[in-house]
């Protein structure tokens, strides 16, 4: 897409996910205890209540659950038509992650599509979205 996005405010839980783009890399929090993902981020597991909440990086792959596309220009430098979707995130069951499918037609995207994750940088936030695998 390329036009502004509103900027998450960092803090020291969220900050890996935000910020690993850089390497390109995803991170996702994990408890080292019971082994859930935690997304989003939080010191505590939502699952065993343990404080032992680290992030760690994911394959960055998954799959279409669901999607919209979005023909409401919100922004005068919003580019539209653009794709709303959550992606089932592969080896991180229970997270789903609200993003953008980029780098192909809006009508090319379907539930059950395979996608990998692409960052785009503003400021020190790497935004995941996410490409079709071909």
């Amino acid at each position: 897409m390329g036009s502004p996005r509103a900027q998450p405010r960092l803090d020291a839980d969220n900050r890996a996910f935000w910020t690993a783009g850089a390497s390109g890399q995803l991170h996702l929090h994990r408890c080292k205890d019971c082994g859930t993902f935690v997304h989003p981020p939080r010191p505590v597991c939502r699952h065993c209540l343990s404080e032992n909440v680290a992030p760690e990086a994911v394959a960055g792959t998954g799959v279409v659950d669901t999607f919209t596309v979005n023909y409401q220009k919100w922004h005068p430098a919003m580019e539209v038509p653009y794709v709303i979707a959550r992606v089932a995130i592969d080896g991180a069951p229970g997270v789903y992650l609200t993003t953008n499918i980029v780098n192909c037609p809006v009508e090319a995207v379907d539930i059950g599509d395979r996608v990998r994750v692409t960052f785009e940088q503003q400021g020190e936030i790497w935004y995941p979205l996410f490409e079709k695998i071909a």
